[in-house]
């Protein structure tokens, strides 16, 4: 037999939802609230903030009563006050506040990032003046390569003269066998 036996189980609950007229209702009332609250934070007065709050209709929810408090507190925690000593409130700065003066620390990833950066960029400096191993086995490498071209180079043209020689004394003799 299935949980809950002949009757259902809990899937078959009848579901209630909120009509759009109340959807709206509520959309107008937190824009009226929101737009109080704003009015009662440019007069600063702590007396409006209250009868701003006694015009707003009843949301229905017992969570209302609590919206000024910075967070919403849910079970015990709302019920108890506690003293958390290892709790650290977050607390929000302004920009006047920050201090630009003292240095930023950086963590342990970010510095080695840092002078892993700098070095490569020391190596590169040092590797294009030339004084690096790399550099100096790389010059080597260049300068074998240039020095084979340029004998492939004069080879060459040592075998177009000549030729070239072979291909005008070929001429010289057919046009000396032509007379």
């Amino acid at each position: 037999m299935p949980k809950g036996g002949r009757k259902g189980g809990h899937k078959g609950r009848v579901r209630t939802y909120t009509s759009p007229e109340e959807i709206d209702a509520q959309m107008k009332a937190e824009k009226e609230r929101k737009k109080q609250e704003q009015e009662a934070e440019e007069m600063g007065g702590a007396a409006q903030n209250d009868t701003a709050e006694e015009k707003l209709p009843a949301s229905g929810s017992e969570d209302s009563d609590d919206e000024n408090s910075d967070r919403r507190r849910a079970g015990v925690e709302g019920l108890i006050e506690i003293e958390n000593p290892n709790r650290v409130a977050q607390k929000s700065k302004k920009v006047t506040q920050i201090e630009l003066d003292e240095p930023k620390q950086l963590s342990r990833r970010e510095r080695e990032e840092i002078e892993k950066q700098k070095a490569k960029e020391r190596y590169m400096k040092m590797h294009l003046a030339g004084k690096t191993d790399q550099a100096k086995a790389d010059l080597a490498r260049l300068a074998i390569i240039k020095k084979q071209r340029e004998d492939a180079a004069k080879k060459k043209e040592e075998e177009k003269k000549a030729k070239d020689a072979a291909a005008a004394a070929a001429r010289g003799i057919n046009s000396l066998s032509m007379k």
